[in-house]
């Protein structure tokens, strides 16, 4: 029994894939023997190669028929896998994106888009770079409420990935597919349908270095809210309601699921809309048609920061649909809006000091 003899019978046996002997492709290396053992390692040339199991098992084969009573020790290394290069480089990637926010409600016609919308301006007007992606995938608002309806997004290659150039109006970049429908058209798409759409505005952005992300999602828990929290590490969510009881309802099943142990993301506040309407020839009169603080007394027994109480206003609604949102104007309202967004930086610098970083959710098939 001699190296070169052990040698002589691997040669015999060639790997399916590449068609050459393992011995000739160098996948034989640390080669020791005494006189009752042969000991080597089966180096791979790939680190999930198929055929791996096979051929370890024709090598001990072959070699304990040819050397009877000799013990053969087949040690088996793979290649270090190199870590893949993300596709979504340079603009694209929202790795950039220091914050990245859901802007969620558990009951449709609370105002949630309206909300965003002028959470976002509130935030660019600060100075913060700010996004916003419209995940209401099957009534999309954003482009409306930007004034923007006629605009197409710009398509352009980085390398082999197409990527989308964001509209940008008010400082405020944004998305949304309501830019790539007709907007008389209704949606009839399959869940899987809607959550590539919105895997296609998350990474394919061209969303570049943000201070904030806003997500603004569809009413509810669904396929989109699961989708999203796979696809991003969200920095936390912001809850919207309005005083009335079947709003809150629904608003706690939405900050169940977003604080529930598999999903594990953080609640930043819960803002309350339409929280009274005031006349504007009686400007110090208030009147309480969904109820009075019934966000407010649900963040108390939540123990949920309380971000803003947001009044219904004509104007507010004159602003969405104008394109121009309410928070750009002077006055009181605008400054709603202001601290509205000063009370998220606080909120959003705070959980970010005092707790880890959320991690994507990860599904695990059995």
């Amino acid at each position: 029994m001699s190296e070169q003899a052990i040698l002589d019978i691997l040669k015999q046996i060639k790997h399916p894939e590449h068609g050459q002997d393992i011995v000739s492709l160098g996948m034989i290396t640390d080669l020791s023997l005494t006189n009752s053992s042969i000991a080597f390692t089966l180096s791979l040339l790939k680190s999930n190669d198929p055929f791996a199991s096979s051929i370890k098992k024709t090598c001990a084969k072959m070699l304990t028929n040819a050397f009877a009573d000799t013990e053969v020790n087949i040690n088996v290394k793979a290649p270090t896998a190199q870590p893949k290069e993300s596709p979504y480089k340079t603009e694209a990637s929202v790795s950039r994106v220091k914050n990245i926010i859901a802007v969620s409600s558990g009951k449709g016609g609370v105002g949630k888009s309206t909300i965003a919308v002028n959470i976002a301006v509130a935030l660019a007007k600060t100075g913060a770079s700010v996004g916003l992606i419209d995940a209401d995938i099957f009534g999309p608002s954003i482009p409306k409420m930007f004034g923007m309806e006629d605009s197409k997004p710009e398509g352009f290659k980085e390398g082999d990935l197409e990527l989308i150039r964001p509209i940008e109006s008010h400082g405020v970049k944004h998305l949304s597919v309501g830019y790539f429908v007709n907007p008389n058209d209704a949606l009839v798409w399959r869940g899987p349908m809607a959550t590539n759409a919105l895997r296609q505005l998350i990474h394919q952005g061209a969303w570049g270095e943000l201070d904030y992300l806003l997500i603004d999602t569809p009413p509810g828990t669904s396929d989109i809210h699961l989708t999203l929290v796979q696809e991003v590490a969200l920095t936390g969510v912001v809850i919207v309601s309005t005083p009335q009881d079947v709003a809150l309802a629904d608003a706690v099943k939405g900050i169940s699921m977003f604080t529930g142990k598999s999903v594990n993301v953080p609640v930043i506040g819960l803002i309350e809309n339409m929280a009274w309407f005031t006349p504007e020839e009686l400007p110090n009169n208030r009147y309480y048609i969904f109820g009075k603080d019934g966000c407010k007394k649900l963040a108390e027994r939540m123990r949920l920061p309380l971000l803003g109480q947001i009044p219904i206003v004509q104007s507010i609604r004159e602003g969405g649909d104008s394109g121009i949102p309410a928070a750009l104007e002077g006055g009181s309202l605008s400054k709603a809006f202001d601290d509205l967004a000063s009370n998220v930086i606080k909120e959003v610098t705070r959980r970010n000091a005092e707790m880890p970083a959320t991690k994507k959710v990860e599904i695990k098939h059995k």
